[in-house]
């Protein structure tokens, strides 16, 4: 345990593994790496023994040979190096995903020497490496992708710069840590919606679903009971699609609650929140407002994307102690 402590602090501090703070992370030549790679050992290898052909039977052409290649290998291995060198680097925004799907983290690039980068490649740890070519002067994106196996906030934690180019003979890599985090819901379980519950309140209801005034016919959506369906409307005209529900305005209301204790026969705390998830993606595609409650948070019923954003995102990072905004419980 202790020797990989000392392992892993040696790591940070010859390639500086810290995060990055300072925006837009430039690489200058503390920060990058170079090495041969495996042809550029081979080549090296190549090299001595042509040397020692030419020495051995004193061949001026020889010596010319390995010495033009030798400078060819020098002069690889400062493109290489220069392939990085002033590389602005800037993480954008992620957008969020479900557990199971793969999150794409985009990185903006900067060049502002007068020469092209070539073949970039960008990874994860133990992540597929994507590769992207920088124009002279110019700006790129890339997109680089990272499971989202579980829920909550996702740290694709450190990512590596690396190029080979031009001859595949040394490679250049660098280590920036920006600040990364990608926020993952839970994988939607489709399930019916709820039916909803009575209010008392009519500043609480939605106002469309009382039993005292009948106020027209509306378009049905999925929360709303049976018998508020008008059946007449429909023998008139079997066709007509969607079915009509009765409208009635006064006395007590309805809301659409999607509550934690509504799944008491779930067989864990995720796939609650699996099915609750997949209520909020059927209640906003329906146009539905509805309400949250889960343990410690509750939003009150709304609609629209920032609502829907809420609920998903309280979802997430349920138990994570992430969250701290906090309403009154739903109705029983």
């Amino acid at each position: 345990m202790q020797a990989s402590r000392l392992t892993l602090r040696l790591q940070q501090w010859i390639f500086r593994l810290s995060r990055d703070e300072t925006l837009p992370i430039v690489l200058g030549q503390r920060r990058i790496f170079i090495l041969p790679t495996g042809a550029g050992y081979l080549f090296a290898v190549v090299l001595a023994v042509m040397l020692l052909g030419a020495i051995n039977y004193t061949l001026s052409l020889g010596h010319a040979l390995v010495f033009l290649l030798a400078g060819l290998g020098l002069a690889a291995m400062v493109h290489t190096f220069r392939n990085l060198l002033g590389i602005a680097i800037t993480p954008g925004r992620a957008v969020p995903v479900h557990a199971g799907d793969v999150a794409r983290f985009p990185m903006h690039l900067r060049n502002a020497r007068e020469e092209a980068r070539r073949a970039l490649g960008f990874s994860f740890a133990g992540g597929e490496e994507c590769f992207v070519d920088l124009p002279a002067n110019g700006t790129a994106r890339i997109d680089l992708p990272c499971p989202a196996p579980r829920r909550g906030r996702l740290d694709p934690g450190r990512l590596t710069l690396a190029t080979r180019y031009p001859l595949g003979l040394f490679r250049a890599w660098s280590y920036p840590y920006p600040q990364l985090t990608c926020l993952v819901y839970p994988a939607p379980i489709s399930r019916p919606l709820p039916p909803p519950v009575a209010v008392d309140d009519p500043g609480l209801a939605r106002g469309d679903a009382g039993h005292e005034d009948f106020a027209g016919l509306r378009p049905h959506t999925p929360s709303d009971p049976p018998r508020h369906v008008a059946w007449k409307a429909v023998a008139r005209n079997p066709a007509a699609w969607p079915l009509l529900v009765k409208h009635f305005a006064g006395g007590a209301g309805e809301e659409l609650w999607l509550a934690w204790d509504l799944l008491a026969d779930a067989p864990d705390d995720e796939t609650r929140l699996s099915v609750l998830t997949g209520w909020v993606l059927a209640a906003e595609q329906a146009g539905i407002a509805y309400g949250l409650a889960v343990p410690g948070v509750a939003f009150p019923p709304a609609s629209g994307p920032a609502h829907q954003e809420r609920c998903l995102e309280a979802l997430a990072l349920h138990d994570s102690g992430s969250l701290h905004e906090h309403v009154p419980q739903a109705p029983r």
